[in-house]
């Protein structure tokens, strides 16, 4: 069998030390737990290093891309070998370590084809029903004209408690969100204009008050 010089010398060094007085037991307990520090921050650097072939690989992001995940909201602006720089929506850098991006649930926004936009138009119950028709065509009229719609759905829905409830869901192909508040701009500046044209009136919260025990009114 053959020793390694550095072994020998190793050996050789303990045995002077322990001569001159010092507790060699004390020092290769030292040495054990700096080596498991060691050995801790080799691990962490590992799966970090991992964790970046895992994005490469599967590509859940890139450069460029804004995602979303826990609480991190933000446009991706690199890929290192330890952690991943996303700039979030009010400007900041985060640096995600990239074990924790390679087992995160992402929504990659970037990546979606179009942005659904589903709200409710509600106009007021003394609207006759003629108007309520007018009133479904007109959106249908206006979402099927505009360049940003990939689909559309327009229904009376319900009954409201103040309103007649007209369900909008709108899917815009414009993900980029800049684009996409624009073109919801056009469309409810659009639904406005024909609504006031053709005398529809957009409904508000309104409450009716009994009171009781005022005398009744005069038939004279």
């Amino acid at each position: 069998m053959v020793v390694q010089p550095a072994f020998l010398w190793g050996v050789g060094v303990l045995l002077v030390l322990q001569n001159l007085g010092y507790n060699v037991s004390s020092l290769l307990a030292g040495l054990g737990i700096g080596g498991l520090a060691v050995a801790l921050a080799a691990q962490e650097t590992l799966s970090n290093f991992i964790g970046a072939l895992a994005l490469l690989v599967d590509r859940p992001c890139q450069v460029g891309d804004r995602v979303q995940f826990e609480d991190v909201d933000g446009t991706v602006e690199a890929v290192g070998l330890r952690s991943t720089r996303i700039r979030t929506l009010d400007g900041t850098v985060v640096s995600v370590p990239n074990r924790l991006m390679a087992n995160a649930k992402i929504n990659n926004i970037a990546k979606r084809p179009t942005i659904k936009n589903m709200y409710t138009v509600g106009i007021t119950y003394d609207t006759p029903y003629e108007k309520v028709q007018e009133a479904l065509r007109i959106l249908r009229e206006i979402l099927a004209g505009h360049p940003s719609t990939e689909n559309y759905w327009v229904y009376f829905k319900e009954f409201g408690p103040y309103s007649l409830n007209i369900l909008v869901i709108h899917w815009c192909k414009y993900t980029a969100y800049q684009k996409f508040l624009e073109a919801t701009e056009e469309i409810n500046l659009e639904i406005k204009r024909r609504f006031e044209e053709a005398g529809i009136e957009f409904a508000f919260p309104t409450q009716t008050v009994q009171v009781e025990g005022l005398p009744a009114p005069s038939s004279s």
